[in-house]
């Protein structure tokens, strides 16, 4: 079962702002190419921002251009993440990247 919300929105400071929200649930950053990393978080918004912070992580080094969420208990985050990454395959879950 793919993310609610399938629309990527644009993986900057500024669209993180204005589209992620300050809750919990989880998120799936891409880029043209692939799915990059699928974590959760008690607040996506401030997640999304601390990727952002970091150039040099795995992450950003696979130059990731977007991000879709979905709201979530945290009741359900470990079950749903597992499911996503078993449907995505995202190349940063594969390492050590770890959840945020």
């Amino acid at each position: 079962m793919p993310f609610e919300h399938i629309t990527p929105r644009p993986f900057t400071a500024g669209g993180v702002r204005t589209y992620a929200p300050q809750a919990p649930g989880l998120y799936g950053i891409s880029n043209a190419r692939e799915w990059i990393y699928i974590g959760h978080a008690g607040n996506i918004q401030l997640a999304l921002l601390d990727c952002l912070q970091d150039p040099d992580s795995a992450l950003m080094k696979k130059e990731p251009g977007g991000f879709v969420f979905e709201v979530c208990d945290e009741s359900r985050w470990v079950s749903r993440q597992d499911r996503l990454v078993l449907e995505y395959e995202p190349a940063c879950n594969r390492h050590s990247f770890g959840a945020r």
